[in-house]
């Protein structure tokens, strides 16, 4: 069987590798080349990331192919993310990623050059076309996975899904890969070490405006654009003295940014929530109990599904619009949808 692994340079990806080698599989390694323009004060890092993928290719003794998917990345993913800041929205690239480029555009690519299956180094299990999570909770990467297909997960292998971080960076020593002590990417997932506020100063026009109390309705400050503030969002403020401000609120529209001293505002705290864009990996589930997380690391909590709408056991703080709620049942990842 011949699986083609999306090797993007750093440990995760290597070891994937060279597990299903081990395994007795016949492997290739792809870079997927999704973004390569440099931005003010940052070298993209995909040069160097590929460079080590090669490596480790070499190491392996396997091919490295370079599927360039920058014109679809940046229609799919990059502008996706744009046009949901620019509307106030506090979006998920990886998730889209994953959706629209490597288990969409990879997997299709590598099953017409030639895989039966392909493999990454997420952390996450599967069975029976489902979805399940990893062994190491912290790590645990079925929250960006979510939108993936039960057709997608049928070709895919996910070694790394029962061991620990810890345990992975020890194998990758034990076999002496290149990567074994490369540290994890930190950052936009396509562009690296800068952040979102740089990131997006490069493609949207954004201006000063005020900083509403939205108890009293006078303004307390200014901000550098309301495209870059998010629900619950505590510091970057720069209001001095008392008690420290939330951003509970933003128009877009007049470009204000509204924020309460009370950590029980009702806009930082909610019951419940409806998405939209729901995706659902399998069969959609019926209403009724379930577990969820409402941002990766958050910790599952209990919800009521309706429908379209999703309620909470406990009111939970800062619900981001933009941002995904992710359904469990058990263990196993449902799909979810985006926040409203």
């Amino acid at each position: 069987m011949k699986v083609f692994v999306g090797m993007s340079g750093g440990v995760d990806s290597s070891l994937t590798a060279a597990l299903l080698i081990e395994r007795g599989y016949n492997v290739a390694g792809v870079y997927m080349k999704n973004w390569s323009q440099d931005l003010p004060g940052m070298k993209c890092p995909w040069a160097d990331d590929l460079a080590d993928a090669k490596r480790v290719a070499v190491q392996l003794g396997i091919d490295l192919k370079v599927y360039d998917f920058e014109k679809e990345y940046r229609e799919n993913v990059v502008e996706y993310m744009i046009s949901a800041y620019s509307q106030g929205y506090t979006p998920n690239p990886d998730i889209m990623c994953n959706q629209e480029v490597k288990f969409k555009l990879f997997l299709e690519t590598a099953l017409v050059d030639g895989a039966d299956m392909i493999a990454t180094g997420h952390y996450a299990t599967t069975r029976d076309n489902r979805l399940f999570m990893a062994s190491d909770a912290n790590k645990d990467q079925t929250y960006f996975l979510y939108r993936v297909t039960s057709q997608a997960l049928s070709k895919t292998f996910f070694p790394l899904g029962k061991y620990t971080k810890q345990k992975v960076r020890q194998m990758s020593e034990d076999r002496h890969l290149f990567t074994a002590k490369k540290k994890d990417s930190q950052g936009i997932c396509f562009v690296g070490k800068i952040g979102i506020r740089e990131f997006l100063s490069q493609y949207v026009d954004t201006k000063p405006g005020d900083i509403i109390d939205q108890k009293t309705g006078k303004k307390i400050g200014t901000h550098d654009g309301a495209i870059f503030y998010t629900i619950g969002q505590r510091h970057g403020l720069n209001i001095g003295g008392g008690l420290p401000y939330y951003v509970v609120g933003k128009n877009m529209q007049s470009n204000e940014v509204y924020v309460s001293n009370d950590i029980n505002h009702n806009g930082i705290w909610r019951s419940e929530t409806k998405i939209e864009s729901k995706h659902w990996i399998n069969n959609v589930p019926k209403d009724g109990n379930y577990l969820a997380r409402i941002r990766h690391r958050a910790p599952l909590v209990k919800i009521t599904l309706l429908g379209s709408k999703v309620i909470f056991d406990e009111p939970q703080r800062a619900i981001a619009p933009g941002q995904s709620v992710v359904i469990y049942d058990g263990e196993e990842c449902l799909g979810g949808g985006i926040i409203v």
